[in-house]
């Protein structure tokens, strides 16, 4: 298997990484979580305004950009930032714990499927020859 280039390697250097970068990244994951969220409560709950899915993805893509730019252990913001989008979807839908739970739950599912089809995709291109 050939090394990944290093720049694609996730998290390298990103002490050193500029404002506008971080914002840049913060904001991109955040419509990414947003896009997710929406596509899991579509799945759980039917029809819901996409409004609702943009309250909840920024709050979890702030956490772990920032565990990342001040290089925290990465189980507990990811940890952190599950329990916040929890709180987040059962707030903004107004749903039980067990219909939030199902919420979060695909909400994971979905996020970590895509962001591994889109990376992949990303790491395909770069790697192609010419």
């Amino acid at each position: 298997m050939a090394p990944v280039p290093t720049s694609v390697a996730l998290q390298t250097d990103v002490g050193a990484a500029s404002p506008l970068a971080v914002a840049g990244t913060t904001a991109l994951f955040a419509l990414f979580l947003s896009l997710t969220a929406h596509l899991a409560a579509r799945n759980v709950l039917g029809d819901v305004p996409v409004r609702n899915a943009f309250l909840v993805g920024p709050l979890p893509a702030a956490i772990a950009v920032v565990a990342a730019a001040l290089e925290l252990p990465s189980l507990p913001a990811v940890a952190l930032a599950v329990v916040v989008d929890a709180l987040l979807v059962r707030t903004v839908y107004g749903l039980d714990r067990r219909l939030t739970a199902g919420v979060t739950l695909i909400h994971a599912v979905v996020s970590v499927i895509l962001g591994s089809i889109l990376f992949s995709l990303y790491v395909l291109v770069l790697s192609a020859p010419g």
